[in-house]
């Protein structure tokens, strides 16, 4: 059956950030996932894990300045220093909370910019990146992101994901599959899992258009969720969803795999 964690960066919003660990818990959850865990103290949320028994299955490394619109360093010539700085922090975070994913995001790629260079950067930092995470037992994974969403975000199809990964070695690097980007750029879902599943370390979930919660949207989800399962995928699926209400009365879809 399908793993299916709660992204406390976009559900439970009704309440404060640390208090949503209780609530996902509370709803049937066993894993969360969310951005950026930067605000707060490792042992504060390490402390939250512990009281729900959650586990914490990802989170994303600092992607430079979120607030005027970067959305990672990790292919960027000139940002490497400030990438592997960033990494080394996400890498204290995700011992602290006994994470085995860390998302690494490429970034937007800047005017002019050789194609060739962005992706000779982001494989070098990937490949750095694996290196100093597997002592711990700890995965980085790159994502695919539509142009809608992020425009000129550097990595947008599978594919593009996938040849870097195979550059890199898919047991060093993994693909962080969102269906929701997927479903946008590329379409054929199911396919496309097929195609990637052995370089699939992580999955995410919305429906579309809206990015609300599965059941809201074009998606036949019970038909991909199965094959996903059928498939053999026994990784986690993050709920990367905005709720189209209150998060808890959005759950329905849920039910059939609530443990």
């Amino acid at each position: 059956m399908p793993r299916f964690a709660a992204n406390l960066s976009m559900m439970f919003n009704e309440v404060g950030f640390l208090d949503r660990f209780d609530a996902a818990a509370k709803a049937g959850f066993k894993a969360v996932e969310f951005l950026f865990p930067y605000d707060f103290p490792a042992a504060e949320i390490a402390a939250r894990l512990k009281a729900t028994g959650l586990q914490q299955v990802l989170f994303n490394a600092p992607p430079g300045d979120w607030a005027k619109g970067e959305r990672g360093t990790a292919a960027l010539p000139d940002r490497k220093a400030e990438f592997r700085e960033g990494f080394r922090k996400a890498l204290d975070y995700a011992a602290a909370l006994s994470c085995p994913r860390i998302h690494v995001m490429a970034g937007l790629a800047p005017a002019g910019a050789k194609h060739d260079t962005l992706t000779a950067t982001l494989a070098e930092n990937l490949a750095w990146a694996a290196e100093q995470a597997a002592p711990a037992g700890i995965k980085p994974v790159i994502e695919p992101i539509n142009h809608r969403d992020i425009p000129g975000f550097f990595v947008n199809t599978t594919d593009q994901a996938a040849a870097i990964i195979d550059a890199i070695g898919p047991e060093k690097v993994g693909m962080q599959f969102d269906l929701y980007h997927c479903q946008i750029t590329e379409g054929d879902l199911v396919k496309r899992v097929e195609k990637h599943l052995p370089l699939i370390a992580h999955m995410q979930v919305a429906d579309n258009p809206g990015r609300n919660e599965p059941g809201t949207g074009e998606v036949n989800w019970p038909f991909v969720f199965r094959r996903i399962d059928e498939l053999g995928f026994r990784g986690w699926i993050g709920c990367e969803y905005r709720p189209a209400g209150e998060t808890t009365a959005g759950l329905g879809w849920f039910t059939p795999y609530r443990a």
